[in-house]
Parts: C-alpha cells; sequence; structure tokens
C-alpha cells in the first residue's frame, strides 16, 4: 500500500513559518506587557510602602526631637536650682531672692502622646517601619520621657511646693541631687536613642526644620480656617439675635 504525505499549502508557501513567527512575537509581547503590568504595579506599591514609612518616621522622630527639647530645658532648670541652693550657702540674706528663682526654677514637662499613641497601638505601623532596633530605641526613649516626667518634673514640682523652701534651712536642706542625678541621666540617654533614631533613618537636622516648617504651615492655616468658622459663628449669632428681636415685634 502506498502512503503518500502531503505538504500542508500554508508550508509550502512559507506562511506557517511567518505565522509562527507571529505568534512569537505576540507571546514575546503579551510577556512584556505583563512584566511591565506588574512591574510597574510592584514599583508603585514600593514607592508607596517608603513613603508611608518616611511619613511615619518623621512624626516620631519630630515628636521625639520636640520631648528631647523640653527635657533638656527641664533638666537646665534643675542644674540652675542647684546653683541657687549653693548663692542661698554662701549668702543667706539673699533668701528672699533666691526663694522666688528657685520656685521658677523648678522644672515643667509637658507633652502630648499622640504621636506615641500611633506608634504603640499598632503594630501595622511597626511593620510599616520595618526596622526593630530603631522600634525598639522609640519605645526606650517614650519610656524615658515617661520616667523624666514622672519621677523628676512632677515630683520635684510636688515636693518643692512653697512650705518646703519656704525658710533657709528648708531651701539648704532640699534634696536637688537626687533629682539632678535623674535628670542629667534621663535626658543623656533620650538624647542618645534620639540621635541613634536619627541616624538609623537617615533623618537629617534640614529634614527635621523642613518637616517643622512644613507642620507650622499647617496649624497656621488650621488657625486661620478656626478663625473664619468663628467669625461666621458670630455673625449668625448677631443675626439669629435680629431675628429674635424682629420677632418679638411682632407679638
Amino acid at each position: 500500500m502506498n502512503i503518500k504525505l502531503h505538504t500542508p499549502n500554508s508550508l509550502k508557501s512559507g506562511s506557517g513559518i511567518s505565522s509562527f513567527k507571529q505568534f512569537l512575537m505576540s507571546v514575546v509581547a503579551t510577556s512584556v506587557s505583563i512584566a511591565l503590568t506588574f512591574g510597574t504595579a510592584a514599583v508603585i506599591d514600593s514607592n508607596k510602602k517608603q513613603k508611608e514609612k518616611r511619613e511615619i518616621v518623621m512624626v516620631l522622630m519630630y515628636d521625639m526631637y520636640n520631648s528631647l527639647h523640653n527635657v533638656e530645658q527641664a533638666d537646665s532648670m534643675v542644674r540652675n536650682a542647684m546653683d541657687l541652693q549653693l548663692q542661698l550657702a554662701e549668702d543667706p540674706s539673699q533668701f528672699e531672692r533666691i526663694n522666688q528663682e528657685m520656685l521658677m526654677s523648678l522644672p515643667l514637662v509637658e507633652y502630648t502622646e499622640a504621636a506615641e499613641r500611633i506608634f504603640s497601638s499598632s503594630i501595622e505601623t511597626i511593620n510599616t517601619v520595618g526596622n526593630v532596633l530603631f522600634t525598639e530605641d522609640v519605645a526606650e526613649f517614650y519610656q524615658c520621657r515617661h520616667k523624666y516626667k514622672t519621677l523628676v518634673s512632677d515630683s520635684l514640682t510636688s515636693n518643692a511646693s512653697v512650705e518646703a523652701i519656704s525658710s533657709v534651712r528648708g531651701a539648704l536642706d532640699f534634696n536637688l541631687w537626687n533629682y539632678a542625678i535623674m535628670s542629667v541621666g534621663l535626658a543623656s540617654n533620650m538624647k542618645l536613642l534620639f540621635n541613634e533614631c536619627k541616624q538609623m533613618m537617615n533623618v537629617t537636622d534640614k529634614d527635621l526644620e523642613a518637616y517643622r516648617r512644613e507642620k507650622t504651615k499647617m496649624e497656621n492655616d488650621a488657625a486661620e480656617v478656626n478663625e473664619h468658622k468663628m467669625a461666621v459663628f458670630e455673625e449668625l449669632r448677631k443675626l439669629q439675635e435680629d431675628i429674635n428681636k424682629a420677632k418679638s415685634k411682632t407679638k
């Protein structure tokens, strides 16, 4: 039995090769398109995550910057109180002046916990930052801040009442030494942690200053909006008064 093999006309004419090339080019084009689509999406997602990370870092760093500045001022006031104590020991006749200055030298540490709550209340925030050492340093910084407020600022202000230092002997016997030791220890540790965080996250003084200006502008804009709102409220209040007066005349 004779079997004849027939070559398809498409291959005889070469159109089959052309079709294969077109098919191959189509596959390549599709693959490139998919790669570009997913690659672009990955880049956009990565950029978004980096932006979110930077925003969180700047919120925390700016809060730490302000807290450190506040604590360093308080630490300076504690040292100033000790200097006044020495002046009093050397010249008790200056008690009245020194007593007033000592009361004015009591450290006051105030801060909001908004940034700390953002940091500590969500594991997602910590995951977004993605740096374990940074998150540990931030957590330790906030612990030091809390200790400074309770053990130094609040305790000293409470114990150094007017009655406690109302006499020369009372002012001289008041134990500022322990507070000064705690103050300088906590302030130094906070500064160390702050500088470590700056270095880890590549945050410069210029970055903090730019963030401060941006935040100040936002606060000023919000204040203007609030001022305008209050002005409108006042206009509405006066308008309502006029309406009430007019209504009373129609009765």
